[in-house]
């Protein structure tokens, strides 16, 4: 039983969870892109089980070197809406605030997977911060600061208050939104004092939880979300649709049922990004429209997230669900169609 975050290719090897045989491979995959497993994902992963859905989600694999032409190292165009550093402004009345670019686990589909890890962009300096505080400051048409990275969660509660009592004193600011997987990988940090330094008068506090399977959702990582909940901050969840994790009906709805039974609305079904060595783990639109047709009528209104494209390049998210409505007619959970407006009766 580990007790430690892996943090290395020889941390996985002594953890019983990769062959020797495969080190030196993979060793020049962690050279790319960072590797870190806490130990309640860790403990999660059935090493026997070759498709593990844990796994894939964290554990680097020799095909992550094979690059496919559409993919991109700022596959959802970050960069061109970035116009301080920690500030990301692509839609009118909300901004990203990236404090920091390092996390508790690194996921091998991460679309800012050439940014993040111990050699990957820096956390903000105080200088830094000050000059993202006054692009805030000076925009009153930001109503709404997400503030991810990284990821928050793995700032120290000192850090969150700070950060919180700046954002507080902004009035246009209303609504802050913090992303994180922190309560599901390393639920025992998000203690009271965290979940106290996250709250700012006159702000209404938002958690939005990355979860991609109903495993991550252990006893431990209900309660760390029940502390959050229990403190007044409603918590949304957000999942990337990848293939060997949760690409089917049954899987996916494990899962949206697993955030509701916490107290976690669904919010976002991403499709995978273009991200730099990724395809291993996208699947096709195709897929996740007939994944979420199967789960309509099926499956509690409750447990349905609104299925996203960002678009390459920086152009936003749109939804990309199935259609019901067309040519005169809307189709039914059961797949019939009927004429809509309903033709008078003669």
């Amino acid at each position: 039983m580990t007790t430690k975050t892996l943090r290395s290719v020889q941390d996985l090897v002594q953890a019983g969870l990769i062959a020797p045989d495969r080190l030196p491979a993979l060793e020049r995959v962690a050279a790319q892109y960072a590797v870190a497993i806490t130990a309640p994902m860790a403990e999660l992963i059935d090493s026997a089980d070759a498709h593990d859905p844990i796994a894939r989600q964290f554990m680097p694999t020799e095909v992550e070197l094979e690059l496919r032409p559409e993919e991109s190292a700022d596959p959802i165009g970050d960069l061109p809406h970035s116009p301080v550093e920690g500030i990301v402004h692509r839609y009118p009345d909300r901004c990203l605030l990236k404090l920091n670019h390092a996390c508790a686990v690194y996921c091998r589909f991460c679309f800012r997977r050439e940014m993040v890890g111990p050699e990957g962009v820096r956390s903000l300096s105080p200088a830094a911060l000050d000059a993202a505080m006054a692009y805030i400051a000076e925009r009153p048409d930001i109503w709404e600061v997400i503030v991810t990275g990284g990821d928050p969660f793995i700032l120290s509660p000192r850090r969150l208050r700070e950060v919180m009592g700046r954002l507080g004193e902004i009035g246009h600011v209303k609504v802050v939104r913090f992303h994180t997987r922190v309560p599901a990988v390393q639920p025992e940090t998000v203690t009271d004092e965290l979940v106290a330094a996250l709250q700012a008068p006159g702000k209404a506090v938002y958690v939005a939880l990355h979860a991609n399977h109903a495993r991550e959702f252990t006893a431990e990582a209900r309660a760390a979300c029940a502390r959050i909940v229990d403190a007044g901050v409603p918590m949304l969840g957000q999942t990337v649709l990848l293939a060997g994790v949760n690409d089917d009906p049954e899987t996916l709805t494990a899962l949206m049922r697993a955030f509701v039974e916490t107290r976690i609305k669904p919010y976002y079904l991403h499709h995978a990004d273009l991200a730099l060595g990724t395809g291993h783990l996208r699947t096709s639109v195709e897929t996740g429209q007939a994944i979420m047709r199967a789960m309509r009528g099926a499956v509690s209104g409750l447990c349905q997230p609104t299925y996203i494209l960002d678009i390459p390049g920086g152009h936003g998210k749109v939804p990309v669900g199935p259609e019901y409505l067309a040519d005169g007619s809307v189709e039914d959970p059961a797949g019939r169609r009927h004429a809509y407006p309903p033709k008078a009766a003669s």
